[in-house]
């Protein structure tokens, strides 16, 4: 079959679905929403003024069921930023503010899209429309929208909706039934704390060196030093900072942040991770020629549980389905639970991003096609087509099921609440050598897993040296840092 008729059958098929949507959408509308109307669209993404992907994924089904509204995209975003043809010292504009500025403007858009961390600001500031009133008035559904979407969405706004996100991605704890089998320890279950999880890691290790079983992870994959970042997804409810709110004092040095460090390092001690591995040995297993998957732990049989993200379930299923063409790897019996969470944060997660996170702009022109335009798709025809991608959730549980034939425990993925997310972007575009600040909490905190310190000595230089790397970024914001900065600061 020839390219071209390769996408008329594509576009054939689509619109073969699509057709029932559109008389879905028309039943029962009055005879005068015929006439023809714009909405206009803006988002803070990097989505430009006709952007194909931005119409595949979000308007073009709607547009199709109904023929009388054109969508227009206002980028909000230079051509020249977006694609990053900036010179050496530009400042690339806060995508967050232009955002701002053109709800405000002469031309305003209908409806914004934003991302989760914008959200609780854009609702602050009074730029939102509240969508209860018209989800009452029309009877939306809501109550089959996922907790891991509808309660991230109340939360960002004090318990109201301003927003509603079509789709997400998600995580899980994701376990090894043979090596809890072999081991005797009963499955894991939903609703378990960290410490339940990290108590069920010591029952599982077994082994020594390269034969080691490890009883879990923050990810799959061989982490080695890679446990400062991996445990972000632990401290993310709790919500450490590293600094303020204006990027210019270190908010590390406090009870919170030791008692973290301190139960990391223990449980290193312990064997609940991991063992911290040679970059040497970590490269030949990316390289092992009888295991296509010798870099991924729970893949390779080294680990009984580690945090999944739902796109990887696709790999792991693929292998499992193929396992005879590849050598070295074995069929895995798995199944998945929802990440465990803090007494004090009880059911709240990480790593849950929604996509697609759209609301009316309170300056809105055309307020009711804005709230058609959110209402369709997060209704139940779009989730339904929707439903087949492999990587993203739609918000719909009616929706979600497992492909392929598959048995395991969707909803894992979705009975969480979304840690909430700090909107910090603007400090890192401002001062964008303020990742650096995090290395030196890394080298801190390898330091204090060797037992070279204890975690609050090392969170005191770790404050004491961001502290000192923060003022130089303020009164010299173009400078690149001195890497020796660290050493210029007194220990002790």
């Amino acid at each position: 079959m020839t390219k071209i008729s390769r996408k008329m059958l594509a576009t054939t098929l689509t619109l073969a679905m699509v057709a029932p949507l559109a008389v879905a959408c028309t039943k029962g509308e009055k005879t005068d929403d015929k006439q023809e109307r714009v909405l206009k669209i803006a988002t803070s993404m990097m989505y430009g003024g006709d952007d194909e992907y931005f119409r595949q994924q979000f308007t073009e089904i709607f547009e199709f069921a109904n023929p009388n509204i054109k969508i227009e995209m206002i980028p909000t975003m230079d051509e020249k930023y977006r694609y990053g043809n900036i010179q050496p010292g530009e400042k690339m504009p806060d995508p967050m503010e232009k955002l701002k500025e053109v709800m405000q403007g002469d031309n305003p858009p209908d409806v914004v899209m934003l991302g989760y961390e914008q959200l609780p600001d854009m609702i602050e500031s009074n730029m939102l429309t509240q969508l209860d009133p018209r989800i009452t008035k029309d009877k939306f559904d809501t109550a089959g929208i996922v907790p891991a979407v509808i309660d991230g969405m109340k939360n960002a706004g004090g318990g109201k909706l301003y927003a509603l996100a079509p789709t997400f991605s998600s995580s899980a704890l994701i376990y090894n039934k043979k090596m809890f089998t072999d081991a005797g320890v009963d499955f894991p279950k939903d609703g378990m704390t960290w410490d339940e999880t990290f108590d069920l890691s010591k029952r599982l290790v077994k082994g020594e060196g390269d034969s080691r079983i490890n009883g879990f992870a923050f990810n799959t994959q061989s982490q080695g030093g890679d446990l400062f970042y991996g445990m972000q997804m632990y401290t993310a409810p709790l919500q450490l900072k590293m600094f303020d709110d204006a990027g210019e004092k270190m908010t590390v040095d406090t009870d919170q942040w030791e008692k973290v460090w301190t139960k990391m390092a223990q449980m290193q001690k312990e064997k609940v991770f991991p063992e911290m591995m040679d970059p040497q040995k970590q490269m030949n297993r990316q390289y092992d020629q009888n295991n296509p998957f010798a870099y991924d732990d729970f893949m390779s049989g080294r680990l009984a549980m580690a945090i999944i993200n739902y796109g990887q379930i696709q790999q792991l299923t693929n292998a499992n389905k193929n396992a005879a063409n590849f050598k070295g790897y074995t069929p895995i019996e798995w199944d998945v639970v929802t990440i465990p969470s803090h007494p004090e944060a009880k059911g709240v997660g990480g790593s849950i991003y929604m996509n697609g996170i759209m609301g009316i702009n309170a300056k809105a022109q055309n307020p009711d096609d804005a709230w058609k335009f959110i209402k369709f798709i997060n209704g139940e025809d779009w989730a339904k087509l929707k439903s087949h991608s492999s990587y993203n959730l739609v918000a719909r549980s009616k929706y979600l099921k497992p492909k392929d034939g598959l048995d395991f425990h969707m909803e894992a993925f979705y009975n969480v609440t979304p840690a909430p997310m700090e909107n910090n972007m603007k400090i890192y575009r401002t001062n964008p050598n303020i990742y650096q600040v995090q290395e030196i909490g890394h080298t801190q905190f390898m330091n204090v897993l060797q037992g070279k310190t204890t975690a609050r000595e090392a969170l005191k230089q770790w404050q004491t040296q961001g502290d000192a790397m923060l003022k130089q970024m303020k009164e010299n914001p173009n400078t690149p840092m001195n890497p020796m900065i660290q050493q210029a600061v007194p220990a002790g």
